[in-house]
Parts: C-alpha cells; sequence; structure tokens
C-alpha cells in the first residue's frame, strides 16, 4: 500500500532541521543569568545610627607598647580575647630600614616584626581592668611557648577613640609621601646639574681642540670656580707681545701714538 499524506507529513517532520525558536530563548536565558543585578543599597535607620555611635562611645582602647617577635595581629586577638570582646586590633610594622639590617645580619628569623600596637575593646570597664591586671605579667607560663618569659607592656588609653589612631596613620603616611618627593625632586635637580656640567665640558674641550689643530697659541686658558654650578669656568685671555725698550720701532710707535 501506498503511504499516506499522513505518514509524509509525519517523515518530515522527524528528519527536519531543530526548531530554531528554542535555542534563541535558551541564549537569552544564558545572558540574563551573566548579567548581575544591582546589589541592593541598605539605609541605615535613625535609630541604628545612633545605636552604632553609643556603642563606639562605649568602646575602649588599649596600647601595646612593646610587641614580642613571632606576635601577630591574629594571635593577640586570639589572645586578649579570653578576657573581654575585642572589636579591633592594629599593630605597626617596624622600618623597612631596620628590617632589611635585620634581615643582613640575623637572616629572616622570626618572619614580620612589629614595634607597637592598638587593641579596642567593646567595653572601656574591661580594656581598663585588662590593662591594669596584664600589665607586667607572662604572656605565657609554659616552656615550649615562643612567647615563655615575655611580658605585657600594656597602658589603657583615657579619652583615646580609634578615629584618632586612623588620622595619626594617615597623617604618616602623607609625611613619608612628601619626604619621598622631595627627595626626588633633590636628586633630579642634582642629577640635572651635573649633565649639564659634563655638556659644557665637552663643549669646552671641542674647542680647545679645535683651537689646538689651527695652531693658535696666543690664547691661554685659566679656569676658576663657578658659584653657581660648583665647577670649574674657563676664561680666555689674549696675549700681547712685550715691548723691548731702546729699538727704533717702539720710539716710532710711541710718537706716532702721541701725535
Amino acid at each position: 500500500m501506498a503511504p499516506s499524506d499522513d505518514e509524509h507529513s509525519g517523515s518530515e517532520t522527524s528528519t527536519g532541521e531543530p526548531d530554531s525558536g528554542s535555542s534563541v530563548e535558551s541564549e537569552r536565558n544564558e545572558e540574563s543569568e551573566t548579567i548581575k543585578k544591582p546589589k541592593k543599597i541598605h539605609r541605615l535607620s535613625l535609630t541604628e545610627t545612633e545605636d552604632f555611635n553609643k556603642k563606639l562611645k562605649r568602646r575602649g582602647v588599649i596600647y601595646v607598647a612593646r610587641v614580642p617577635p613571632r606576635m601577630t595581629p591574629t594571635k593577640i586577638k586570639s589572645l586578649l580575647s579570653d578576657f573581654a570582646e575585642v572589636t579591633r586590633v592594629f599593630l605597626q610594622e617596624e622600618d623597612a630600614s631596620v628590617r632589611k639590617r635585620r634581615k643582613k645580619e640575623y637572616g629572616n628569623s622570626g618572619g614580620k616584626r612589629y614595634i607597637e600596637g592598638w587593641v579596642e575593646f567593646a567595653s572601656k570597664r574591661k580594656a581598663k581592668h585588662i590593662a591594669e591586671s596584664l600589665n607586667l605579667t607572662p604572656i605565657s607560663n609554659h616552656k615550649r611557648n615562643p612567647h615563655f618569659g615575655t611580658l605585657w607592656n600594656l597602658k589603657y588609653l583615657h579619652k583615646f577613640k580609634w578615629s584618632h589612631l586612623t588620622e595619626k596613620v594617615a597623617y604618616e603616611r602623607r609625611v613619608r609621601e612628601q619626604k619621598l618627593r622631595v627627595e626626588m625632586m633633590q636628586a633630579r635637580r642634582e642629577n640635572a646639574a651635573y649633565v649639564e656640567m659634563v655638556e659644557t665640558g665637552k663643549k669646552l674641550d671641542k674647542i680647545e681642540e679645535r683651537k689646538r689643530k689651527r695652531g693658535d697659541e696666543s690664547f691661554t686658558v685659566s679656569s676658576t670656580k663657578d658659584k653657581k654650578t660648583g665647577g670649574e669656568k674657563r676664561h680666555k685671555h689674549r696675549q700681547r707681545k712685550p715691548v723691548q725698550e731702546g729699538t727704533r720701532a717702539t720710539k716710532s710707535a710711541i710718537l706716532g701714538g702721541l701725535l
């Protein structure tokens, strides 16, 4: 039997090309997934800001006068968190020149080192009590601990806020950058003056060499120090032949000049 029209239509749809509409929709879905949604800005209410300011006023800061080797911010936070809630810790690193000298003499022993630090507690009362009780006491009593025999050196800072510390660090950074900028300008100025002196010296040497080739020996060169550049400033003077007394030529020249 001959195949019917329905069979022909079914075979054509099954063996035909895939629908392009489904591929376009899938691409659109992928693009929409890749596009990131804008982050929602969480706006604080007036009561939340007031509560936060009250918490900041209740906080107290302890000054760590000496940070022993192998002591890091995370370690000092974990040690002091046993006594009260620690909110923030900042340790000042040693100077780069001191670190370079130490590594040259003793090697990279102990890793990064700090010279002083500040620890902020959630309560002023607890911070003051911790500073008074832990000051000049051993950090650890275990002999295998690297801080065995090292004493705490703590002091409670009265009416000191964390914002004062951030201002101090920012001011020191600006001073350091300004000092570096001045040193770079001074080095450039000295380099330019040195290059100018070298160029003038080369020009004078070329002039002398040309005149030496021409055989012009009637010029002599005298050198004096230049006040501006600090180098040698060369002057040229034309020499005249000495006048011999008692000759007819000299007498006639003198009489001709008088007349």
